[in-house]
């Protein structure tokens, strides 16, 4: 019992502390109160209280700036607004970092919005959306809700309407009763229909798309789900499945009462999912997301992981076997036998380790993955595995009579095993793809890259039929109904990707091959280029001058277009167009599906070869720029010598975002002209992006 008390404790402290480390930080509070005027109006008071050291910005900053101070009110026809937030004199500093002056609030302000209630009762609801800064960083744009109880006199509220005006800074425009509004009412009006319009133009740098929360939600259940499956694949592995009666009987003997053996179970499984968890964790924290763009561009960790894989798949083909050392296993073994929480604990740990040899190619796969992303990506994996991975172990303590139809062990075990082996020699093939991407090495263009996934799963294919036969795999006198029906799959995969070798998107599989651009033979760009086909090529608009890096990098779907950001604002200039900017890299997948699942949309295409000049920003190319075209960062100070640092360098200190896609509109001057747009596979919001830029253009165009 001595290493519960001391491991135990440990454990959950660990767990703890990190969890109060990984909250998010936020130095703003907020407060609300009203106070009642003259003539039935209420003044609404907002009142932020901001950490020492902090600061936040104010309504009003010049475009380019960070993101400003913005209130929303819900639509309530019973409330008449009475002028614009207000807000005291900020202070005013030049900010090197946006090189302009900008107006922030430090310690405390108060910000007033004055209403007229025509009702008796009535509930205003809004947001306010904000951002802070020390000197050293910035917190994301924070949203806060309010809610006032507001309480006036019985009124024609019917004849009052308000409306919110979408865009940065004060975002209400009040409209009086129609039937005493004065002309300096509807002066006022129109004044603050004017600023809203105004302000919406200075949207921040950092502000992105309103759906990217909900993809990143939407991305992490994925991930969860994909770690949930590996887990009950590991489960039907020869290290596994066979301890699932074992496990269960040794909880279960006649010793022990089915109360207190059923709470060892319970207490087996949860240790099984706090183990493993810990180790997504101890990853996440080592390995989290400041470390993320030098594993997923380096060509040293990405060849590492390669070669990681292929180590996997030759332990799953049989090749050799995974193990731990044996002292590691006999003292955790040691500690089992103690029996009670402790007991059920260390056997859980007993487990772990034993089935290494199995477990160790999926764990690490999960984790190689989900290292270079977000900080909870390998915790969301482990916990995934981990809860599948337990779940028949604490389902069979629990019900022990479902023991009896469990399957036997056999040679299908490690058939299993085989074909994991398959799926991680393909999967491996990605990490190698992207530094010869990346480093342009032309070792795995499209055409060979899809070559190797043919003749993998071809074999696949041909090892479910028993055409393939491995060390430890057993005979086969029969093909079984499952290993034909997976054979179907296999073939009918292997079918849908021979098509690609000729230039077939395959939008399936568009977040895990290499672009179209590295296909040499591309048998659909050829007839366009010819003139056959749709023609689109013939619409293609001519370009100023021949695009600086065109003879490595490509747009996808023939666009022409430029890779320069200089360049590309010069040519925008002049044929006077609007400027189409897209943050992607080579190991980005979510810009491949969209390329692949939105860009490819016909509609899409045409706007963007009409009405825009479209330029590529690849953050992750390592291509030595001359040393003409260095810059230094104004962002951490460094000189930018590569194609990918710079504009990564340029999307950071433009933008104040790091990740893509990333779109932006801009007009000539480089200004904005809606708000950038992040991931999102809906094609109608993606064209409804790109009409709401070309209208904005054409009206600042005019005026």
């Amino acid at each position: 019992m001595k290493a519960n008390k001391k491991v135990l404790p440990l454990l959950i402290l660990f767990l703890i502390s990190f969890s109060i480390k990984a909250q998010i930080y936020n130095p703003v509070s907020w407060t609300y109160s009203q106070k009642a005027l003259p003539d039935n109006v209420i003044e609404l008071s907002f009142t932020a209280t901001i950490e020492p050291g902090w600061h936040m910005y104010s309504q009003f900053l010049p475009a380019g700036g960070p993101i400003v101070t913005s209130f929303a009110f819900d639509k309530n026809n019973a409330v008449q607004f009475v002028g614009k937030v207000s807000e005291p004199k900020p202070t005013e500093e030049f900010d090197k970092n946006f090189n302009m002056t900008l107006k922030y609030f430090s310690s405390r302000v108060t910000f007033k919005q004055k209403v007229k209630v025509n009702a008796a009762k009535t509930v205003l609801k809004g947001t306010i959306e904000y951002m802070s800064c020390n000197n050293s960083q910035c917190t994301p744009p924070q949203d806060t809700e309010f809610e006032f109880n507001l309480k006036g006199i019985a009124g024609n509220a019917s004849a009052v309407s308000s409306s919110v005006t979408p865009g940065a800074g004060n975002k209400v425009t009040a409209v009086s009763p129609v039937n005493t509004q004065s002309a300096s009412a509807q002066g006022s009006a129109n004044s603050n229909k004017d600023t809203a319009a105004a302000n919406a133009k200075t949207i921040s740098r950092g502000q992105t798309d309103t759906k990217t929360d909900d993809t990143e939600t939407k991305s992490l259940w994925g991930w969860f789900f994909l770690a949930f499956l590996s887990g009950l694949l590991a489960i039907l592995t020869p290290c596994v499945f066979p301890m699932i009666p074992m496990t269960v009987a040794f909880f279960l003997n006649e010793t022990k009462s089915k109360a207190k053996a059923r709470m060892e179970g319970v207490t087996y499984g949860l240790s099984i999912v706090l183990i493993y968890t810990v180790i997504g964790t101890i990853v996440a924290i080592t390995l989290g997301a400041n470390f993320a763009n030098f594993l997923s561009t380096h060509w040293v960790p990405n060849v590492l992981f390669f070669l990681i894989f292929m180590f996997f798949a030759a332990s799953f083909f049989g090749m050799f076997e995974i193990t731990l050392p044996g002292w590691m296993i006999n003292k955790a073994d040691q500690q089992a036998d103690k029996g009670g929480v402790a007991g059920a604990f260390f056997m859980a740990f007993t487990l772990v380790l034993v089935s290494f040899s199995c477990t160790g190619p999926i764990v690490g796969a999960i984790l190689v993955a989900s290292a270079g992303g977000k900080i909870m990506m390998p915790i969301i994996g482990m916990l995934g595995f981990s809860l599948a991975f337990a779940l028949p172990f604490t389902l069979f303590a629990l019900f022990p009579s479902w023991l009896s139809n469990l399957p036997k062990s056999g040679g299908w075990l490690n058939s299993v095993k085989v074909v994991l082996g398959f799926i991680e020699l393909a999967l491996g093939l990605k990490f190698l793809s992207i530094a010869d991407q990346t480093y342009h090495w032309h070792i795995l263009d499209r055409e060979v890259y899809l070559a190797m996934w043919i003749v993998i799963f071809t074999l696949m294919g041909f090892y479910l039929l028993g055409k393939l036969k491995f060390a430890y795999d057993s005979e086969l006198k029969h093909i079984t109904v499952p290993r034909l029906i997976l054979a179907i799959i296999t073939f009918s995969f292997v079918v849908y990707m021979i098509p690609g070798m000729f230039g077939a998107p395959l939008k399936v599989l568009s977040g895990y091959l290499p672009p179209e651009s590295s296909l040499d033979f591309d048998l659909t760009r050829q007839i366009a280029e010819s003139g056959g086909g749709n023609g689109v090529a013939s619409q293609d608009k001519e370009l100023c001058e021949t695009p600086k890096f065109s003879d490595f990098l490509h747009l996808p779907h023939n666009l022409k277009g430029y890779f320069d950001y200089d360049q590309a604002l010069r040519c925008a200039k002049q044929q006077n167009k609007p400027l189409f900017v897209d943050f992607t890299g080579w190991g980005c997948v979510n810009c491949r599906e969209m390329e692949a699942n939105v860009w490819s949309n016909p509609e899409v295409l045409k706007r963007l070869r009409e009405n825009y000049i479209v330029v590529a920003l690849y953050v992750d190319d390592r291509k030595e720029l001359p040393e003409s075209d260095w810059v230094t960062s104004t962002y951490d100070g460094k000189v930018k010598k590569t194609v990918g640092k710079k504009f990564a360098d340029f999307q950071i200190t433009r933008f104040k975002v790091n990740s893509q896609p990333y779109y932006v509109l801009l007009d000539t001057k480089g200004e904005l002209l809606n708000k950038p747009k992040a991931y999102d596979l809906n094609v109608d919001n993606f064209i409804k992006f790109l009409d709401d830029g070309l209208a904005a253009f054409k009206k600042e165009s005019k005026q």
